[in-house]
């Protein structure tokens, strides 16, 4: 059974910045993390809300909210061409909400569910995103205890540190370091004289299906993305933790190494086996996680795990 509890903000100002959020629809639905059922810790409901909120271009962001009944929130992040029912950010949320934290996920424009084209750089945009999902729930007068982004989420929050400096807790899973490399590896050989040659690249499966197209306008939108120069520019007073696997087949967990270097309040936990997905290894994940989130220790470049 739906519940629709009606708009929020719409054509309002949310009451700390000038994002105007129209008719923020929300619907509620009582279920647990995955099956659709109510999940108790001491007592508590977590209840699963499908919340829309539009970004500053008017695109509809589709997001899902785990409510415990806590003030507190983390909102996380997905990586490339992925969303917000990705394996890892369910266990995350199920993780966090064990804890009594309530829990936003939500699909960056072009992804998943949210209006938009997809983008093969797009970094700037999806801060955008974030940034509207951020003022709404200041607009409601939730505490967001952290920002917590996998892959190109990673590198997301990590830039939003950079640029808005509202959040004091950042969590970098797998996100990468130089965005300059990678890029091969799906495009092809050759690729910054084909691109520009023929203005795009499209990227084929197996069968020859094309599954996105990269224009020259979002590939250089990655080049010129500078995750050196961003890391210097979040504050000192910014808690940082970066999370790694050593056997990450996509981010090489040098990656993360530099992070640590650059962000001077900043944790690196490199968890020993792990792929990009952590699949066997998602419950360390999670728990190094949600550690983090409700310590207050300042941690200062340490590092944890070996690589």
């Amino acid at each position: 059974m739906q519940l629709v509890l009606g708009r929020g903000y719409n054509n309002s100002t949310v009451e700390k910045g000038d994002l105007q959020c129209h008719q923020a629809c929300i619907t509620c639905q009582n279920s647990d993390l995955a099956q659709g059922q109510s999940s108790k810790k001491e007592g508590s409901l977590v209840s699963k809300q499908r919340i829309i909120i539009e970004n500053r271009f008017g695109e509809k962001l589709v997001s899902i909210l785990y409510e415990t009944g806590s003030n507190d929130l983390v909102i996380l992040c997905h990586g490339f061409r992925s969303s917000k029912e990705s394996k890892t950010l369910v266990n995350l949320a199920a993780a966090l909400t064990k804890e009594r934290i309530s829990v936003v996920c939500f699909d960056f424009s072009g992804n998943g569910e949210s209006e938009g084209s997809f983008q093969y750089g797009n970094y700037r945009k999806e801060v955008d995103d974030l940034h509207a999902i951020i003022r709404y729930y200041f607009g409601l007068k939730r505490t967001i205890s952290a920002i917590v982004g996998h892959s190109k989420g990673g590198d997301v929050v990590l830039l939003y540190a950079s640029m808005y400096h509202d959040i004091h807790t950042i969590v970098n899973i797998s996100g990468r370091f130089y965005l300059d490399r990678g890029i091969e590896a799906r495009l092809g050989e050759g690729f910054l004289e084909r691109i520009r040659n023929d203005m795009f690249i499209d990227v084929k499966d197996k069968s020859g299906q094309v599954q996105y197209r990269v224009t020259e306008e979002s590939l250089m939108d990655r080049l010129s993305t500078d995750m050196h120069q961003a890391c210097l520019l979040i504050n000192k007073d910014c808690r940082i933790l970066t999370v790694h696997g050593s056997a990450d087949e996509i981010v090489p967990a040098e990656d993360a190494l530099e992070f640590a270097k650059l962000i001077p309040n900043h944790k690196l936990k490199i968890i020993e086996g792990a792929d990009h997905l952590f699949r066997s290894h998602h419950v360390e994940l999670a728990l190094t996680l949600v550690d983090f989130v409700i310590s207050n220790d300042t941690g200062h470049s340490t590092v944890h795990g070996d690589i």
